[in-house]
């Protein structure tokens, strides 16, 4: 009876793993192509120039990969608006904005106050405030200043932290956020 009793328990044991593998593989074939379907949609932004009046939309990461004229269209709207010098933006920066505006659950443009900075204008505004680093990430295409239009300054900077993608600095008295692809920091 008891050699019985062990086998039914055995049995039942490989039942109950063998529900909850099916059950696993299940959730997975619903969840992968629904992942899949999110990660392979393109990745649009649209930036309003405070300074220059540019405005732009566009998709600039498609099928796996950026969109090499999407980018060189980025860097010449977020180029220096002082000196007309244009730099490459790191892409990075653009997923950042882009899951930050996600997350914010607006599709608005955002508003630029400064992107890339040239040496030139990097010092200049070093000499007029002591909130300008010398190694900025601005001159390396790296960092961008900006607002989100119908967006709290604070819940920007909130959730800007929560990606934890880079440097986050919130600027209440100029009104706006800094972002960065450098190390993960906050100010």
């Amino acid at each position: 009876m008891r050699d019985s009793t062990k086998t039914r328990n055995t049995n039942a044991i490989d039942r109950r793993r063998f529900l909850g593998l099916c059950v696993g593989i299940a959730g997975t074939m619903i969840i992968k192509p629904a992942a899949a379907s999110i990660a392979s949609r393109p990745r649009e932004l649209s930036f309003d120039h405070l300074h220059t009046g540019e405005r732009i939309k566009l998709a600039y990461w498609e099928n796996g990969s950026y969109l090499r004229d999407a980018l060189k269209a980025v860097n010449h709207v977020l180029r220096d608006f002082r000196t007309g010098d244009v730099h490459r933006i790191d892409p990075k920066l653009l997923d950042l904005l882009y899951h930050l505006r996600t997350r914010l659950g607006t599709t608005k443009p955002i508003e630029v106050i400064s992107g890339y900075r040239s040496p030139k204008t990097n010092a200049m505004l070093r000499r007029a405030s002591t909130g300008v680093a010398k190694h900025s990430m601005h001159l390396q295409g790296k960092a961008i200043d900006i607002r989100v239009p119908g967006q709290d300054l604070r819940q920007v900077h909130r959730v800007a932290l929560a990606l934890r993608a880079g440097g986050v600095g919130m600027y209440p008295k100029s009104d706006f956020v800094h972002v960065d692809t450098g190390r993960v920091r906050s100010w």
